[in-house]
């Protein structure tokens, strides 16, 4: 549980604070553009950069600044297969007086960084604040069955291992039990939330209790409030 809530800050926090650089970062291209001089320039060569995952090509463009002083830059921006040719006629943006800050004038070469940064942000913060939000509902939906729901007691089934969860290489446990509705004769197998301790030991009874909603029962919650609460 420790460990749970510790990803869930750090994801929120890498997330928030990847949303702010990629705010800056759209912030920045934006004035940027609003005094940009632009220019003619060509695509001289394609630099291949390998890594251990993937490889991407980084035009060269070569092009004159105002005083008709002739400029090179690599862009910061590569793709596979690459988005340029060599001798490609391409639009070169810079800041006046700053030939340094050149740019092509493509989406990606202009907002790419802002959209990587603020798509992984947004992945990060989104599972982080999820971690906080699903929790909380489902503590919500609990609370609300305990005061409104129909107590039925279930025969115990056994423990699992929830292995579609997996942190830090460990699955969390779950009571499993089992109740036969006596209106439908139908058999409803229960589920407890996710316990980071195995709870085998402490069940001492064949019964365990679940709050059920009548008119649904496959809305439900286990009651393990009598597990002990430093193990819990």
């Amino acid at each position: 549980m420790k460990t749970f809530n510790t990803l869930r800050v750090i994801f929120t926090l890498v997330g928030l604070g990847m949303l702010v650089g990629a705010f800056f970062s759209f912030q920045s291209t934006s004035a940027f553009l609003e005094t940009a001089t632009a220019k003619p320039g060509v695509v001289t060569d394609l630099i291949l950069s390998r890594s251990s995952d993937s490889n991407a090509y980084y035009p060269v463009v070569r092009f004159e600044d105002e005083q008709g002083r002739p400029i090179e830059f690599q862009s910061s921006s590569g793709s596979n297969p690459p988005g340029y040719s060599r001798g490609e006629q391409v639009r070169v943006l810079f800041a006046p007086g700053e030939p340094e800050s050149a740019r092509i004038d493509g989406f990606f070469s202009l907002w790419g960084a802002s959209l990587i940064v603020g798509g992984l942000g947004a992945a990060f913060f989104l599972s982080g604040t999820g971690m906080f939000v699903v929790p909380a509902i489902r503590n919500g939906s609990a609370a609300k069955l305990r005061q409104t729901g129909q107590l039925v007691q279930c025969s115990y089934q056994g423990v699992e291992r929830n292995t579609r969860l997996v942190m830090n290489g460990r699955s969390p446990y779950q009571i499993v039990c089992q109740w036969q509705n006596p209106l439908t004769s139908d058999i409803h197998v229960f589920r407890s939330d996710n316990l980071w301790f195995d709870p085998s030991q402490h069940i001492e009874s064949d019964s365990i209790p679940v709050y059920i909603n009548p008119s649904n029962p496959k809305h439900y919650w286990v009651d393990t409030s009598f597990l002990p609460k430093r193990a819990a």
